[in-house]
């Protein structure tokens, strides 16, 4: 479930940019795809904001959106902005995109967001377009112990490295400059099935966590060093593809 707020106030935009991981100015051209990280860098959430006219939408997981907005009204400080409960919802699908919908900035292939009275889904298999287009979900993928970088945000249009401070760049910034990622969201074939969460072993090593399956693939956060060896969680044999 989704929940959405209206983001108000002359200084929206300035809040925001302090804050997330992506580049508010960019609303300028359409929706963006953004996390709101610990000053350590780790994640805390991850939502889409979609310019309406003199509002912006908040548009978060529900089980995130409470703590989420109480996070962010902690930094308002003198800023003149508002976040409210918005009656809107929204519809997701991937087929012939109805008047008004947005295209989900994530990936083409993750269809569109349409935000009005109605919510739902078109019945597009989301897990079976996830794993394939290795895209994390909200309590699944994307954790208190995450990194953005290690889920791909990169790759997803969620994070910007040139628009100066937010709430845990520093760290992000260290990562992608500094460092090579030695774990990150990489996709498996797999043979069988395991609960989400069931930990990949190789040897007597564990060297992941099993996600999200469909359709002989599926999503785990791993070790690079350890997806050239046999790999198992629990009953099922993953292999690198």
């Amino acid at each position: 479930m989704r929940t959405i707020y209206e983001i108000t106030g002359p200084d929206r935009e300035h809040f925001l940019q302090g804050l997330v991981s992506n580049d508010v100015k960019k609303l300028a051209q359409g929706p963006i795809y953004a996390a709101l990280l610990t000053p350590q860098g780790k994640y805390l959430a991850d939502f889409f904001l979609v310019p309406q006219g003199d509002t912006i939408l908040l548009d978060i997981a529900a089980s995130l959106a409470e703590a989420t907005v109480k996070r962010l009204m902690m930094y308002k400080l003198r800023a003149d902005v508002a976040i409210t409960p918005s009656d809107l919802q929204v519809f997701r699908g991937t087929g012939p995109a109805p008047e008004g919908a947005v295209a989900d900035p994530r990936c083409a292939e993750m269809g569109w967001r349409l935000y009005g009275a109605e919510s739902g889904e078109d019945g597009s298999d989301w897990d079976a377009l996830r794993v394939a287009h290795m895209i994390p979900e909200t309590g699944i993928e994307l954790t208190p112990e995450t990194y953005i970088l290690e889920a791909g945000f990169e790759r997803l249009n969620g994070v910007d490295f040139r628009k100066g401070c937010y709430v845990g760049q520093e760290v992000t910034a260290r990562m992608k400059h500094k460092t090579e990622l030695r774990k990150g969201l990489v996709q498996l074939a797999i043979s069988g099935a395991a609960p989400i969460g069931t930990p990949i072993v190789s040897g007597a090593r564990t060297v992941g966590t099993l996600f999200t399956q469909s359709g002989g693939r599926a999503l785990a956060q791993m070790r690079h060093d350890a997806l050239d060896g046999p790999l198992s969680a629990g009953p099922a044999q993953l292999h690198a593809l």
